[in-house]
Parts: C-alpha cells; sequence; structure tokens
C-alpha cells in the first residue's frame, strides 16, 4: 500500500550545517536522525556567502539552485560550469568542494543519497507532463506559486512554492500526471 504524505513548506525544520557555516531546511529522509544514518535526504540550503561545502563521504549529491543568480563550483580543486537555477549538478559527497556565489546568496535543493542503498533518478518539468514510475518511493518537489499532482488518477494534490508530495512504499507501476514547475525524485533500494 502506498503511503501519500503532503510535505508544507512552512513545517520543515531548520537544522545547521554539517560543517557550521551555515543551515538547511529538512524536507525529508529515510531514515536516521541529525546527519548520520539516513539512506537518502532532501533538503533546501541558504547560502548567504562563498565558501566550502559539508563533506558527505560515501553518499552522492544532486544540487539546483533555486532562488538567486547561481553559484560557480569548484569541485576536487577543477572548475565546473556555472550553476544557474534549475540547472542540476551531481557530484560525490566526498568531494572537496567551494562555491563562489555569482550575485549575492542563493537557496538550494539537495539531494544527499547512498549509491550503495539506492538508485535515484531527479529531473526538473514544467507545465503538463504524464510519467510512469515504478520507483519505491517519489517525491514531487513544487517549484512555482502551485503544482497539481495526480496519482492514480486519485483525487489531485495542489502543492505550495516549496510544497513536496511524498509516495512511498510503492509496489506497481504508478501514473503521475503533473501541472507546473516541479521537480521528481525517484528512489529505489538496490
Amino acid at each position: 500500500m502506498i503511503q501519500s504524505t503532503l510535505l508544507r513548506a512552512a513545517d520543515y525544520p531548520r537544522m545547521p550545517w554539517k560543517n557550521g557555516g551555515g543551515s538547511t531546511e529538512e524536507i525529508a529522509r529515510d531514515a536516521g536522525a541529525g546527519l548520520d544514518g539516513f539512506g537518502w535526504r532532501l533538503s533546501i540550503a541558504d547560502i548567504a556567502e562563498s565558501g566550502g561545502f559539508s563533506s558527505f563521504a560515501g553518499y552522492q549529491r544532486i544540487i539546483t539552485v533555486l532562488q538567486g543568480s547561481g553559484m560557480q563550483l569548484r569541485v576536487d580543486g577543477e572548475e565546473v560550469r556555472p550553476l544557474l537555477p534549475f540547472d542540476a549538478f551531481a557530484f560525490k559527497g566526498d568531494s572537496q568542494v567551494d562555491c563562489t556565489l555569482l550575485d549575492g546568496a542563493i537557496r538550494d535543493f539537495n539531494l544527499i543519497y547512498s549509491p550503495e542503498r539506492y538508485s535515484a533518478r531527479l529531473q526538473w518539468l514544467d507545465g503538463q507532463q504524464r510519467f510512469f514510475t515504478q520507483a519505491h518511493s517519489v517525491l514531487v518537489f513544487s517549484a512555482a506559486e502551485q503544482v497539481w499532482v495526480d496519482v492514480n488518477n486519485a483525487p489531485v494534490q495542489a502543492l505550495g512554492r516549496y510544497d513536496c508530495l511524498h509516495l512511498d512504499g510503492n509496489l506497481q507501476v504508478l501514473e503521475i500526471a503533473l501541472d507546473g514547475h516541479c521537480c521528481v525524485i525517484e528512489l529505489s533500494g538496490v
């Protein structure tokens, strides 16, 4: 049986970064407490100044700028393309990562997961979309003032900005219809 949980942005707990350099709003995770023991974690971080990222050894990270002009990342000593709004970028959690903000503070969106425990797919969608998934967990994160989500023709869910619909325990093929600018994350055990 699929468990459907609507997570509201106003209710996300705020916690300090692992390196103490800022704070994060935690959207959802699979298990664990604090910054240990999780298999996957979804969060929003506020970055007010250029600096280093926390290390998450044994994890994979996918980051996307939500608000602000963007940032230039340096990963393990190599500059990568400028990270602009809604342009996802993946890197290893144990990489040495520094960012230079392009034009002031930003908010970013982060998926951190253990590739030994989960396979993950993250994609940004806009407008009306329909897709099918067999992922065990599916998260739909709204980047718009309103996003509509229809799962297997059930009552439609309305998500406000930065709200997230978490579907967990899926054992079948789900049909999901979306309308609006959002991120879809599909997670399955390996």
